[in-house]
């Protein structure tokens, strides 16, 4: 992944920046999120169909029917002879579509109006369990190889962080202050804070520790291979290609460092989120139970 000896003296800086894995941009994950949320609020909000008529009735029904194919995914996991329907991974992406379209059908049933208690709680359980279970998926990836993948082990993440980290060090030999920087960031991926104030305030803040490193690697880097630059005579696009693939790489040993630190605290979290999640649902499924029963006897 790297250059023939270390940045300023290695000829396939090019062939370098290609072979280093790229982060994956979500960037218009956000605006995608926002523009549906504004076409259902503006189908919920129209005047084409009430909760009572037979095409909102029926949106209801659909969401409830998802909302209860939702519970085949534990009993799927559980649930020894039911492993005859399939992958497990089928289930989750199962699980994962109808734990979105459900709730949403939902909402557009309902109009984003509650017109009674039942129907109130109903819509409260339901927003719990949903939202629930986005913070579980967030912290599902955190601790799995990929979204439908086995889970990971602390042992593994430290292993591919050693090598990284042997890697990057190697590569930035020339630049003693940037391997000094990376290294003291690297030392948190084995290093547990003692008390419970110190362990939060580290989980929380290291994401803004690790882009302060980065920028103070970057502006040391951008002074020494300017320095290169000016005696060998580059042109400015080789030293903006250089500086380019030492980004991504320092990016990728910081996310990996980031990475390591917080495993252990996703797994607990991730343990402590089962425990709650499990009560949100059964909630959801005794408040949707008297909301139905409701409807049809009133």
């Amino acid at each position: 992944m790297g250059y023939t000896q270390s940045i300023p003296s290695g000829e396939t800086v090019q062939d370098a920046a290609t072979r280093v894995p790229k982060k994956r941009s979500n960037f218009l994950l956000l605006p995608v999120l926002v523009l549906s949320g504004a076409l259902i609020l503006l189908a919920a909000r129209s005047n084409y169909y009430t909760p009572g008529d037979d095409f909102g009735y029926y949106l209801g029904v659909v969401g409830a029917v998802m909302m209860l194919i939702l519970l085949l995914y534990p009993l799927r996991k559980h649930v020894g002879f039911l492993q005859v329907l399939g992958a497990i991974s089928h289930w989750f992406r199962l699980h994962m579509v109808f734990g979105i379209t459900g709730p949403t059908l939902i909402l557009l049933h309902s109009k984003f109006t509650i017109g009674s208690l039942n129907a109130g709680v109903a819509m409260g359980c339901m927003v719990l369990v949903a939202g629930s279970g986005v913070i579980g998926r967030f912290m599902y990836r955190r601790i799995h190889h990929g979204l439908y993948g086995r889970r990971a082990t602390l042992q593994e993440m430290q292993a591919q962080l050693g090598t990284q980290e042997g890697e990057v060090h190697s590569k930035f030999h020339f630049a003693l202050q940037v391997e000094k920087r990376l290294k003291a960031f690297g030392d948190l991926a084995h290093t547990h804070p003692d008390g419970f104030l110190r362990s939060t305030w580290q989980f929380l803040t290291i994401s803004l520790h690790a882009r302060y490193v980065h920028s103070q690697c970057m502006r040391d880097l951008k002074r020494i291979l300017g320095g290169h630059a000016a005696q060998r005579g580059w042109e400015a696009s080789k030293l903006r290609r250089r500086l380019d693939t030492a980004s991504v790489m320092i990016s990728n040993y910081l996310e990996a460092v980031r990475y390591a630190a917080q495993f252990s605290a996703y797994e607990r979290l991730f343990s402590l989120w089962h425990i709650l999640h499990v009560p949100f649902v059964f909630m959801l499924v005794i408040s949707g139970v008297v909301h139905v029963i409701a409807v049809h006897m009133y």
